[in-house]
């Protein structure tokens, strides 16, 4: 482990984060894993991917 993250575990264990921070964080985290369960449901859509290049050979 580094040092760096040593001392900002210490620095988190003296000066916690406000409950506000806290839940603002999980509910992006909750956000992020909601859109990626989405998308393995329903799959990419197709209007999202980008087209092939020119002169690409598919295999």
């Amino acid at each position: 482990m580094n040092l760096r993250h040593l001392l900002r575990m210490a620095h988190w264990v003296h000066n916690p984060p406000s409950k506000r921070r806290v839940v603002l964080v999980f509910g992006i985290v909750a956000l992020c894993l909601a859109l990626f369960a989405i998308e393995r449901m329903f799959g990419w859509p197709d209007a999202l991917t980008p087209n092939m290049v020119r002169g690409r050979i598919l295999p």
